[in-house]
Order: structure tokens, then sequence, then C-alpha cells
């Protein structure tokens, strides 16, 4: 029985704005900005050492609809060494990249096959095993119909036979819905393996045959976090392999403090300073929420003259000239465990008002935010998580600005 690999990626975001990073000097900013195209680099200089039958990309290429420049020729010269070492890639467009957006226009060397917007068939001959590859691109950015019809059922039983979907499965909301789908859909068209893309998480939604998200090949933002990469497949009509190959040039990750028994601040920075290393050497560059545990009442008593900003700002100098870079974009402590203090009238009151307020509350709070033309892009959309932890933020400096009045 003939056997086939190939690469397994999705959402590259080539060029991505990256929200929400606020005040990292500029050798940080630039890792960070770089980090997608490096992500790619890894993958490329992989398929040009170990040679896979082909590669399929699975949507969501670029980050807008735009296509930088930048990004458009990173990729072209990309494809060009592809091409140099005969290694075929099958791409779709997605939902940012759609075929309706406005781009200055690159031609893509002939080792690449675009899909159209309507579902097509690439087909490949692998030492004797023919191998159908099918899949659509989006033609406008809002594909909010199934499209699990348009794919035909497979018939040839010696080729091997692959779908390329860059959609939702139906009951995922997580992500905006787009070209929804059922798994039974997938699993009645007897595909071999299932390429999926659009959910920028790992997840295996069956498997024999394989139903398949590789996630994004590199995290764009706090809620991203973990190790990002693509799988390596090895496939036949009977078997499969998948490894996964990671390929994050910076890892978004939360990194947990014990502050049990801490008393100076001495005490609480050498612990700050040991846990950024370990997971610096587990993760290499890394952006960290640093999240505080274990709060008792002396720990807490650290946080009555300085504030939490000033201790984020200590940790930051600290960091700042060891390499590989760990950004500490936030510091959070775990409040179920500080010491609670005193409520007054004035507290109470505001406190009680902040309660009160929902999503709608909260953006007419910070409109100026994000209607902002320069800044908006770099804001991430408010979620019912983020409003939880204003609440918090928002309560804690309310306490710690009237006590010290």
């Amino acid at each position: 029985m003939s056997t086939i690999r190939f690469y397994h990626m999705a959402d590259l975001h080539l060029d991505s704005p990256f929200k929400g990073l606020f005040g990292l000097p500029e050798q940080n900013l630039k890792k960070i900005r770089e980090s997608t195209f490096e992500a790619f680099d890894k993958i490329i200089h992989k398929a040009v050492e170990e040679k896979p039958d082909f590669l399929l990309i699975v949507g969501d290429i670029y980050d807008g609809e735009n296509r930088s420049l930048q990004a458009q020729r990173r990729f072209q010269t990309a494809m060009e060494t592809l091409f140099h070492h005969n290694i075929p890639v099958i791409l779709s467009y997605g939902n940012h990249d759609h075929l309706s957006g406005s781009w200055t226009r690159f031609a893509l060397p002939s080792n690449v096959y675009e899909l159209p917007a309507e579902t097509s068939i690439v087909q490949l001959k692998i030492r004797g095993q023919q191998v159908n590859v099918y899949g659509f691109s989006y033609g406008e950015r809002h594909v909010t119909t199934a499209m699990t019809d348009t794919y035909p059922v497979a018939q040839d039983t010696n080729t091997i036979h692959i779908g390329m979907l860059h959609g939702s499965e139906a009951s995922d909301t997580t992500h905006a819905v787009y070209a929804p789908f059922k798994k039974e859909q997938l699993l009645d068209k007897n595909y071999h393996y299932w390429a999926l893309g659009h959910i920028h998480k790992r997840q295996h939604l069956h498997q024999q045959p394989p139903i398949v998200y590789p996630g994004n090949i590199q995290s764009r933002h706090r809620k991203e976090q973990g190790v990002k990469g693509f799988y390596d497949v090895t496939l036949s009509q009977t078997e499969v392999n998948l490894t996964f190959v990671p390929t994050s040039a910076v890892v978004y990750n939360t990194v947990e403090v014990d502050c049990s028994d801490v008393l100076h601040a001495n005490e609480l920075l050498t612990k700050c300073e040991e846990a950024l290393a370990k997971n610096r050497q587990e993760y290499g560059a890394s952006v960290v929420e640093l999240h505080l545990t274990n709060i008792d009442e002396q720990a807490a008593s650290l946080f009555e003259h300085a504030s939490v900003e000033a201790w984020l700002e200590t940790i930051r100098e600290a960091e700042e000239h060891i390499e590989p870079m760990c950004w500490v974009q936030k510091l959070t402590l775990d409040t179920t465990t500080a010491t609670t203090y005193e409520p007054t009238v004035a507290t109470d009151s505001v406190i009680n008002l902040i309660e009160q307020w929902g999503i709608p509350e909260w953006k007419d709070v910070l409109k100026d935010l994000y209607q902002h033309a320069g800044g908006a892009r770099f804001v991430e959309p408010l979620t019912e998580q983020d409003i939880e932890q204003l609440k918090i933020n928002a309560q804690a400096l309310l306490v710690d600005e009237i006590q010290r009045a």
C-alpha cells in the first residue's frame, strides 16, 4: 500500500498587528512583530531538509484582506524556494485573506495550486499513488453557509482522498462561525483525511479517518496560549501517523508564582525571577502573564505601599536584558486568597454600580479607546472574561486609592 507524507498547516496570519502590546523595548517588539514570519520560515526550512511530498495550507495565510506587500513578498519567496526543491503546495484563502480583498498581486510559481472560490479538485501522482485534494477559497469575507454539499463523495478506492476546509464545526461558537459543518457530514464523504483551518487551537474531531485542526503556527495575543505549530502527516488508505511540529517563535503563557511564606519584597522578586527563568528555559522567547497565588496577609501587605503597576515595572526591569526575551505583559493577584478590606459607604456604592454594568456599559466607558482611528485595530474585542477581570481590577484600584487618601 502506497504511503504519502505531507505537512498540514493553517492560519499563518503573516504580518499580524499583534494586539494589546504596549510599552515593550524596541528589540522585544521587533521580535514579536517578526514572529509569524519566523514561525513560517521554520516550516520552509524543515520542508527543504525533509522533502515531504506536498504542503497543505488551509486558509488565512495573511492577516488582512489587503495582504501587506511585505507579507506577500516573504510568502512568494518561500514558494520559490519550495519550487526549486520540487515540493508542491496546495493552498486556500480564508475569511481574513478572501479573494475579494484589494492587494498588489504577486505571481506564485507553478508548484503552488491556489484553490478558487468554487470547490475544486487538485490531482497529484506521488510514486504511482493517485492523490485527490478537494477544497475552496473564500470568495468573500463572510461565508456563513455550509459548503459540505459542494464536496464530492469519494468513489475511487485506489485513490487517497483529502479534504481541505477552513471553517467551524457547527456547534463551536468560540470563533466566528464560517462555512459551518457537522462531523457526520465530513465522514459521509469517505475521505482519508480532513485538513481543517480557522480554529486557532489544535483539535482532533475524529481519529479514523482524521479530522484535524492544527491550530495556528504562531500565537497572536495573550488568549492564544501555549506552543503552536503544524502536523507532519504520513498517510495511506488504511493507516495514518500525525506528528506535531512546534513552530512558535514567541510563546504566550501564564506563569504562576506561589507567594506562600513571602515576607519581604526581595523574596517575592526572587520567586518571580525563578519562575520566569524556568519558563524561559522551557519555552524560549515568551510573553507571559504573571499570576501571584496563595497571597496571605503578610504577602498582601507588600502591595499596600507599592502598586501592582510599580511591581510590574520592577519585574520588567530585572528581565530586560536577559535572552531569550521574557516580556511580562501583565501581573495579576489571586484575589480569592488576598486579604479582604473593610468596605466603606463610598466603596460599596461605586462597586455596586460597577457590578450592574454589562458589556454595553463597559463599551461606552471605553469607547474613546475602541473608536480611536490609530489604535483600535490593536485592541482585542471585549469578552465576558475581560469584563470580569476589569471589574476585579477596578474594585482593587478603588479600594487602594481610597485607603491611601
